[in-house]
C-alpha cells in the first residue's frame, strides 16, 4: 500500500534548507565596481592635471550620457541572454536621417519624432528575426550593425548637416547653472530611475531574471518569452534613436559615421557592472556605476595626450578583464575544498 510521505517529518528533525532565490532577483549594490570608480576619481584628482575641473567633468558627464542612455535597453537585453550589437549603428543611422530631413527643410520638432520611429522599426526588425525566425541575436545583430551603418552612408553620404539650430545645440552642452552638470543628466536620471524599478521591482523585471536564468522554465512558467524579447530590442531601437538625436545636437553635426565602434563601450560598462553574458544576473548599480568608471579611465588619458588606438585598446582590454574574472571566479568557487564537517557530525552525530 501506498504511505503518503508529503507531510513526513525530515530524519533528525531537521529542517530542510530553504529555496534559494534565483540570481538578480534584488538589487544588486554594485559595490566592487563602484568602489573602484570612487578609487579611481580620486587618485586621477591628484594625478591627471585639469581631471577635477568643473569644465573638464561637464566634458565627463556629456560623454557619459549616451554611454548609459543605449545601455539601459541593452542591460535587459544582456540580462535575458540576448544581445544587441547594432546599437551604434543605429545611432549613426538616426543622426543620418536628422541631417537629411534637416537638410530637406522638416522642422526639428518633428524630425525628432520621425527618428524615433525610425529606431523602433530598426529594432523590430532585430526583434523580428531574432523570436520570429529563431535567429541568434549574436549573428543577426553584427548583421544588422553593418547593414544599417551601410544604410547611413546611403541616406547622407559622407557630406555633414551643421547648421542646427543654436538654441537646440547650446542646451544639449550647457550645463545647470554654475554645477558644471549637463542639461542632459536629468532626464537621464529620470529614465534610469524608471528602468531600474522596471527591471529590479516588478514582475517583469523578474521574467527577465527569469528568462535568462532558463528560458525553458520561464516559457513553461507562463512568461511570453518571444513578446517580451521582441518588445526589449523595439526600446533599444528608439533610445538608440534617441542617443542620435542627442549626439547630433551635441557635436552639431550630422554625419553617417557618428558613434562608429561606441557599442564596444555600452558592452564594456554593461559587462564592467557585473551583468552576466550568459544573462540571469547583474544590476542597473552597478552598469552606471561601469559607465562612469570607463568614461572616466578614457578621460583621463585623453588628458594626458594618450592616442586614441591606445584607448580602444584600453577599452577591449577592460571587456575582456569583465568577461573572464566572473569566470575565474566561479572556477575558483568550483574547486575550493569542501567545507570541514561540524564537531557533532565528526563525533558521529546524526
Amino acid at each position: 500500500m501506498a504511505v503518503d510521505t508529503s507531510s513526513a517529518p525530515v530524519a533528525g528533525n531537521a529542517t530542510p534548507p530553504p529555496a534559494r532565490a534565483p540570481r538578480g532577483f534584488t538589487l544588486p549594490s554594485g559595490s566592487v565596481i563602484s568602489t573602484f570608480l570612487v578609487l579611481f576619481l580620486v587618485i586621477a584628482s591628484f594625478s591627471v592635471d585639469g581631471f577635477a575641473s568643473t569644465r573638464n567633468l561637464g566634458f565627463l558627464l556629456l560623454d557619459v550620457v549616451v554611454i548609459a542612455l543605449i545601455a539601459l535597453p541593452l542591460t535587459l537585453i544582456v540580462v535575458t541572454g540576448e544581445i544587441d550589437l547594432s546599437v551604434a549603428s543605429m545611432v549613426g543611422l538616426s543622426s543620418a536621417v536628422m541631417g537629411k530631413l534637416w537638410f530637406a527643410g522638416l522642422s526639428l520638432q518633428l524630425i525628432i519624432v520621425l527618428c524615433l520611429v525610425l529606431g523602433a522599426v530598426l529594432g523590430a526588425f532585430n526583434g523580428l528575426l531574432v523570436t520570429w525566425l529563431g535567429l541568434p541575436s549574436l549573428a543577426v545583430t553584427i548583421g544588422t550593425l553593418a547593414l544599417y551603418r551601410g544604410l547611413a552612408f546611403v541616406v547622407l553620404g559622407d557630406q555633414a548637416v551643421a547648421d542646427f539650430p543654436r538654441s537646440w545645440t547650446t542646451w544639449a552642452i550647457s550645463s545647470l547653472g554654475n554645477s558644471g552638470i549637463p542639461n542632459a543628466v536629468l532626464p537621464l536620471l529620470v529614465l534610469v530611475a524608471v528602468t531600474a524599478v522596471l527591471l529590479h521591482a516588478t514582475p517583469i523585471g523578474r521574467a527577465l531574471y527569469a528568462m535568462g536564468n532558463s528560458e525553458d522554465a520561464a516559457r513553461f512558467s507562463g512568461i511570453d518569452v518571444a513578446r517580451m524579447k521582441f518588445w526589449l530590442f523595439v526600446a533599444s531601437g528608439v533610445v538608440s534613436a534617441l542617443g542620435g538625436v542627442f549626439w547630433t545636437l551635441r557635436y552639431g553635426s550630422a554625419r553617417a559615421d557618428n558613434a562608429t565602434g561606441l557599442e564596444l563601450q555600452v558592452i564594456a560598462a554593461i559587462l564592467l557592472g557585473g551583468v552576466s553574458i550568459f544573462g540571469g544576473s547583474g544590476g542597473l548599480l552597478g552598469v552606471m556605476a561601469g559607465a562612469l568608471l570607463l568614461a572616466s579611465v578614457r578621460n583621463a588619458l585623453q588628458l594626458v595626450n594618450v592616442p586614441s588606438d591606445v584607448l580602444n585598446i584600453v577599452t577591449g582590454a577592460l571587456l575582456i578583464v569583465a568577461v573572464v574574472a566572473p569566470q575565474v571566479v566561479a572556477r575558483l568557487k568550483t574547486h575550493r575544498p569542501p567545507a570541514r564537517r561540524s564537531a557533532g557530525a565528526q563525533k558521529g552525530n546524526p
